[in-house]
């Protein structure tokens, strides 16, 4: 009987160790899956600035480049089908748009030297190059979150527990276009 009872209680005793490690990785996978939609919130955060300044530039500027209508098009439909993109890889395509109608957009500024002397232009594309600091930084805090966060999922013993549960892979937010890819050009005049 007490052989019986010692058994009972080392299969009790396994059961609940096996509970325990059940939970802890639970909670881990859903504290990671909590990190990478707290910093996709980041990059949110800082894609939903950079729409509105973008206006802003554009609308400043128009008082000075009459002619350049094409650029404020690209501008403004590469804004809009950014703000409309739904999940990480829409958005990685329609912000890698983004950034190269903003780069042409600023080659076509270098031929107005009165609104490269603007006040207002000047601030505003001050407030563009911080904010486009910001996303950088957030992007990689978000990558290297979705890092953690598939590994996690993918390797053992924890993948077990992310299948049983629905956890899956997230994607990374990646460079898109081959403007992006580039070194900056430094322009001092």
């Amino acid at each position: 009987m007490a052989g019986v009872l010692i058994a009972l209680g080392v299969i009790l005793g396994l059961f609940v160790l096996l509970a325990l490690f059940v939970i802890g990785m639970y909670n881990s996978l859903v504290r990671l899956r909590n990190q990478v939609d707290n910093a996709w919130s980041q990059i949110d955060v800082q894609l939903k600035r950079r729409h509105d300044l973008i206006p802003n530039l554009v609308e400043t500027a128009k008082g000075y480049m009459k002619h350049e209508r094409e650029t404020f098009e690209a501008i403004t439909e590469a804004r809009s089908k950014a703000m409309g993109a739904q999940n990480v890889s829409d958005v990685s395509k329609a912000e890698g748009h983004l950034a190269d109608a903003l780069s042409k957009f600023m080659l076509v500024v270098e031929n107005y030297p009165d609104l490269k002397a603007n006040q207002n232009f000047l601030s505003l594309q001050e407030e563009l190059s911080s904010t486009e600091n910001k996303i950088a930084f957030a992007r990689q805090s978000y990558n290297d979150q979705v890092l953690f966060f598939n590994n996690k999922t993918q390797m053992f013993p924890s993948n077990v527990i992310a299948g049983m549960f629905g956890f899956t892979k997230r994607d990374f937010f990646e460079v898109e276009t081959a403007a992006e890819r580039e070194a900056p050009k430094v322009n001092f005049s």
